[in-house]
């Protein structure tokens, strides 16, 4: 069974990291949830890090708000993927956070999707497994068909509505 590691540096960011949880164990995949600070517990993340491969982690992601270090503290002790998720904050409103996640050094990838993107950090770590599972491959054809419909259904709605303008 394809597992992603969810880490986040606070407790305060869940709201954001639940709907990566959420998509990823609506395809079958197995999440695993902590908090793990790149300041405030660096041995811990770096246990984690560094242990992950071997835990059976195939795909780690890191969400974190302003200094937001935690994806590139991650990624600078494994080779699993990792994905960032910047948390919006009061200060700059998640542009410190996705700057701090977005521009790491040369050596050290770490993808990175939008401000408060939970849903789409949980799906792409699901198209990053999805080359090695199939099962997770047709869950993602399933979601898209879905989106698909929904907005062809919104676009039939709102032709309706305009033909009464």
């Amino acid at each position: 069974m394809p597992k992603v590691a969810v880490l986040m540096g606070s407790k305060s960011d869940f709201p954001v990291v639940k709907p990566a949880v959420a998509a990823l164990k609506s395809m079958g995949i197995e999440v695993q949830v902590h908090v793990i600070s790149a300041h405030r517990t660096p041995e811990e993340a770096h246990d984690f890090a560094s242990k992950a491969k071997d835990n059976g982690i195939e795909v780690i992601i890191c969400a974190a708000g302003k200094a937001a270090h935690l994806g590139g503290v991650i990624a600078a002790y494994t080779t699993l993927p990792v994905i960032g998720l910047p948390v919006k904050t009061d200060m700059m409103g998640g542009l410190d956070s996705l700057l701090s996640i977005v521009q790491m050094p040369s050596g050290i990838p770490v993808a990175t999707v939008g401000v408060n993107g939970g849903e789409n950090a949980g799906l792409l770590a699901a198209q990053i497994l999805g080359i090695k599972y199939p099962a997770v491959a047709a869950s993602l054809l399933e979601f898209k068909a879905k989106m698909r419909k929904k907005i062809n259904e919104d676009d039939a709605c709102l032709q309706a509505e305009l033909k009464d303008l």
